[in-house]
């Protein structure tokens, strides 16, 4: 029971600011910041799903039968993220744009036009990989400021994944 109370306020003290607007204890103007950040991340992640898929159906070569399995784990996981970011805008009363033609105007991912060799999807991954990890690290840096801790951590877990995955991709084409 102490240990609770301890929690309790080191949180009131460290990650709760007083607010005049109360919403979640965020005013609006905090959550619109926070939701432009997350609508961008979502926008970037619904382009880079689309390219996984593309990856996934059309990997030719060598090395079709490993990346057809790894383009699907990442669009496996790339379909969770962008439920979850989804749902963050939703707790915040607002809606994720659900239509392709904002998605793409609003992403710094581009569609990939041609036909591509399995490395060159790697590498056009792993592109891609740092633009979302830009747009995270915005996001995250906004969420910080706030003092919203959930989006924070949700955050965090998004960018240790994409740390990990681009190590592999990156080991993988060496």
């Amino acid at each position: 029971m102490e240990n609770t109370k301890t929690l309790n306020k080191t949180i009131d003290k460290k990650t709760i600011k007083d607010k005049t607007y109360k919403k979640l204890g965020f005013t609006y103007l905090d959550t619109a910041d926070i939701v432009v950040r997350l609508k961008k991340v979502l926008a970037n992640y619904q382009v880079h799903y689309h390219k996984l898929r593309k990856y996934h159906w059309n990997v030719e070569g060598p090395d079709f039968f490993e990346l057809h399995e790894e383009f699907e784990k990442d669009y496996k996981d790339v379909m969770q993220k962008t439920d979850e970011i989804a749902e963050r805008i939703r707790v915040f009363g607002l809606k994720p744009m659900m239509n392709m033609k904002d998605s793409i105007e609003l992403s710094n991912i581009k569609e990939t036009k041609k036909e591509l060799s399995g490395i060159a999807m790697v590498r056009e991954i792993l592109s891609d990989y740092e633009i979302i990890h830009d747009d995270l690290l915005a996001a995250l840096k906004v969420s910080l400021d706030t003092g919203d801790s959930a989006t924070e951590l949700m955050l965090n877990r998004f960018i240790a994944d994409l740390e990990k995955r681009n190590w592999m991709y990156t080991s993988w084409c060496k």
